[in-house]
């Protein structure tokens, strides 16, 4: 089948051909018909197979005729990285039909996305954060909106995102069509998207989820402490061109990426705490080829898209099957070819048995000749969390026993006693202090008071009941 065959415009037939689309990809033979018809879809496809196209094209298409000014169509995606991807396509498909679009997420401006809404683009592609914050605002009207396409439906509807996606429902028009794209679709996600999708299209939803075709697998095992010396092992053997290497944590990316600096590798990082112009200057310098290694974490995942990526690298293993494919995916797309390694030490091989169940085969093991498993590296990327837990409590053990000591020392001198962090340790209300008005002091206070009330009214004071000056008047002055 070939794009004539599906029927689009003809100023969308020669974008495909710009982008050099030969023919159609099987999710977008199955999806575009029934969406240039006006219905729901729910829909799967493996990561890199083309879905993106698969719903802007007809979108794009049966936008072509509408009247301008007014925002007609609304795709949502979870992160940063994946809105800019799906409005770069967007670009590139609609620059010769005068369609626009715009894209709206966090880490950036919002004076011209504002100026996005009040001038009605066509196509808007939002993050459900930053959405959010520009509906608290007049300006940003969502009334228009014809369709609405929720991408990587797993992670939007997920319990983290589910209360923004159903706030974003409210100030949408009833009357839409509704489409869910995702590489992943779980079961109890299917339901839950049944509520918002009317006499859908299920495409693929039987199809268990599975990494792309062309990718090629390799496990190799390794101690926690020595793959990052394993990882530049391979840098240096291999000399991929192109490395996007995962880790579970921020804070390993950023170790990670600072371990490979210091050994000359040409690296980057893209994580949550990172700025936006941080996120794009390293994806954008990535893709062409300023660094040889980019090191993200899983959220980054979605939305990476780089040609001809040659190697993937887990270099943490992932907690769900879903994610390795996910991050597999960056590699072998549309119809490519890369690797997957694998680095997993025997605390993860319980993930990694998960994985293997999950795609139904045993990934291959394998070792890298010449490079020493038994050593003990001089510097370890990360204490591991049960060595910090027991220094935390060796500290404060410590810090206690000091404490005890000097409060007993002070007590032997009769110095009031300390706490640990050196304010003075006060006896409970009702306890004798240290340092008290005592009975002797006490009862000359007595004595004085005695004496001043019972002074001639001459005297410098007054007996009780004598008048009185007025605030702020001098002693016998009327009132």
């Amino acid at each position: 089948m070939s794009f004539v065959e599906l029927g689009l415009n003809a100023e969308l037939l020669k974008a495909t051909q710009r982008m050099g689309f030969e023919h159609p990809t099987p999710i977008q033979q199955m999806a575009i018909p029934p969406l240039m018809q006006g219905r729901d879809v729910l829909a799967t496809a493996m990561t890199g197979s083309g879905k993106t196209a698969a719903f802007l094209l007809p979108i794009l298409h049966n936008l072509m005729g509408k009247r301008r000014g007014t925002i007609r169509a609304l795709v949502v995606a979870p992160t940063r990285e994946l809105a800019a991807q799906i409005t770069e396509h967007l670009r590139e498909l609609a620059g010769q039909t005068g369609l626009t679009g715009a894209a709206i997420y966090g880490g950036v401006a919002m004076g011209p996305q504002e100026q996005a809404f009040r001038k009605g683009v066509d196509v808007l592609i939002a993050t459900p954060g930053r959405l959010l914050d520009h509906l608290q605002y007049p300006y940003a009207r969502l009334d228009g909106v014809e369709y609405l396409v929720l991408d990587e439906a797993d992670r939007m509807l997920d319990m983290g995102f589910l209360p923004d996606v159903r706030r974003i429902l409210q100030r949408l028009p009833k009357e839409r069509r509704t489409l869910l794209f995702s590489a992943t679709l779980p079961a109890p996600i299917v339901d839950l998207a049944n509520d918002m999708l009317k006499n859908p299209v299920a495409l693929n939803i039987e199809r268990k989820s599975a990494p792309a075709v062309g990718v090629t697998h390799t496990v190799y095992p390794v101690s926690h402490d020595l793959k990052s010396h394993l990882l530049v092992e391979l840098l240096q053997k291999g000399s991929p061109k192109t490395v996007l290497a995962f880790t579970r944590t921020k804070h390993r990316a950023n170790r990670l990426a600072d371990f490979l600096e210091r050994r000359g590798v040409a690296c980057a990082r893209i994580h949550g705490n990172r700025s936006q112009a941080q996120r794009t200057e390293a994806l954008l310098g990535f893709k062409k080829g300023r660094f040889q290694v980019l090191v993200a974490t899983d959220i980054a995942a979605r939305g990476i898209d780089v040609e001809a990526l040659c190697l993937v690298v887990n270099f943490d293993v992932p907690h769900m099957p879903d994610d390795y494919i996910h991050r597999v995916g960056r590699t072998a797309r549309a119809e490519a070819t890369g690797d997957a390694y694998t680095f997993v030490s025997p605390e993860e091989e319980g993930e990694l048995r998960a994985i293997e169940r999950h795609i139904g085969k045993r990934l291959p093991r394998e070792t890298l000749t010449g490079f020493d498993y038994a050593k003990r590296p001089a510097e370890r990327l990360e204490i591991p969390i049960a060595e910090r837990i027991a220094a935390i409590r060796a500290r404060k053990s410590d810090e206690r026993s000091r404490a005890k000591v000097n409060a007993e020392r002070r007590g032997a001198q009769g110095v009031p006693s300390r706490s640990a962090d050196g304010k003075p340790a006060w006896a409970p209300r009702g306890a004798q202090q240290t340092r008290s008005a005592g009975p002797k002091r006490e009862g000359a206070g007595l004595a004085w008071l005695r004496q001043s009330t019972s002074r001639p009214a001459a005297g410098g004071f007054r007996r009780e009941g004598a008048s009185r000056p007025a605030f702020g008047g001098r002693s016998g002055s009327p009132r």
